[in-house]
């Protein structure tokens, strides 16, 4: 294998969480046991520091059509309109026409803000059953995955190009790459927004490697990599959504960085998180964390109390399989996302209920969708204080 980055050849083991299947395959009845079971480790490239899965799922497997809905959860929502107005309010707010492409678009939610601020929007999806309900929706959606050739064409540039939790997903990094470079209006903005792995090591957020996230950036990595296609990063901050996100503010070549991107480069290489050694402490203390949640969740059973999961995103099944746990365990997930009714979750084999149609109610909630910990705890203060317990396997300040 060759870092995906930088193209070195020294790339060491730091992660290993087993064979796990595509854990955005949420299951038929008819497809439980059928589903195919992929190596998930980390590797470290010594030249470049950058943390990356060494197995490549298929992206026409991953992301040729899924489940995934930006638009269920009020707080990536509430993100993605502060993201927009912040956009306009900073670059292009005196500007009477303008315009955004979207990667990775998904339902359309993030072009939604971008629409009601007055932009001509485009976003490409490669999931069919999103990009259609995107485009049922009034947002004009292009069933592709992104790349040199599909920016070709588009045959245009945009002002604004954005990748919401996306840019981690790339299998043809480089050619995507290359495609923003080349629809990127000369004085045009990328917007990417990316899980900071230096906050995935202190959270212990390890359900957040799965095999669509073949890379996990930090500013050092990142960087690295723009810089090979001749674009910048000159701003950026970390934001609290998916428990601690960079926003990054890229152009071409060119452009100095601000004073709060230069302190926080500092802070970054201070704290050690592009070291081998962060990554080798970092799979100890998952070790440590998959035995206090059996322990906690094999207790809770023994004395007869019922364990539902809170919700069923992709990165659950991470945690889920890693720990071994299944239905005699967590009866059901329960989730919102009427695309999941009635569906499994993969490995684990647990089954999905969706909210609004329980009938009884657990006496723990196993929260698997702990990045929205404060919009979750807002909903069901009311089952709170009747003794239901919320517990969160994963409970950090940056998820609140």
């Amino acid at each position: 294998m060759i870092c995906r980055i930088c193209d070195g050849t020294s790339l060491r083991p730091v992660v290993d969480l087993g064979n796990q299947p595509w854990c955005n395959h949420f299951l038929r009845r008819e497809e439980l046991g059928t589903e195919p079971y992929y190596p998930l480790r980390v590797v470290y490239c010594d030249q470049c520091h950058t943390a990356q899965l060494d197995f490549t799922v298929k992206k026409e497997i991953m992301f040729g059509d899924h489940t995934y809905l930006s638009g269920i959860t009020q707080s990536l929502s509430a993100h993605f309109r502060a993201v927009a107005e912040e956009v306009d309010a900073r670059f292009l707010s005196s500007r009477q026409r303008k315009s955004v492409l979207d990667i990775g678009s998904n339902d359309g939610t993030q072009l939604k803000h971008f629409q009601r601020l007055g932009y001509e929007v485009l976003g490409v999806e490669s999931s069919k059953t999103t990009a259609k309900l995107a485009n049922d929706a009034g947002v004009p959606t292009l069933n592709a995955f992104f790349n040199r050739e599909t920016m070709r064409d588009i045959g245009r540039q945009f002002d604004i190009i954005n990748a919401s939790g996306v840019f981690f997903h790339l299998e043809d990094l480089h050619s995507v790459c290359e495609a923003i470079r080349l629809g990127l209006a000369t004085d045009g903005i990328f917007v990417v927004h990316f899980l900071y792995m230096k906050s995935i090591q202190e959270n212990l957020a390890f359900d957040q490697i799965y095999h669509e996230h073949l890379l996990y950036y930090t500013l050092e990595t990142i960087e690295t990599l723009l810089k090979r296609h001749g674009l910048s990063m000159f701003d950026a901050y970390l934001a609290p959504i998916h428990g601690g996100s960079i926003i990054g503010f890229i152009t071409h070549r060119g452009v100095d960085p601000s004073v709060r991107l230069t302190s926080m480069r500092t802070t970054e290489s201070l704290s050690g998180c592009n070291t081998p050694a962060s990554y080798l402490d970092f799979s100890q203390r998952i070790k440590i964390m998959k035995d206090e949640n059996i322990a906690f969740l094999e207790s809770s059973r023994r004395v007869g109390k019922r364990i539902f999961g809170f919700g069923a995103p992709v990165k659950g099944n991470t945690l889920l399989n890693y720990l071994g746990i299944g239905p005699n365990i967590i009866e059901c997930l329960v989730e919102k996302n009427m695309l999941r009714r009635g569906l499994f979750s993969p490995g684990a084999h647990i089954p999905i209920a969706i909210e609004s149609e329980l009938t009884t109610l657990p006496d723990i909630y196993y929260v698997l969708a702990w990045n929205f910990k404060k919009e979750i705890c807002a909903n069901n203060a009311h089952l709170m204080q009747k003794g239901l317990q919320f517990y969160f396997p994963i409970d950090i300040a940056a998820s609140a």
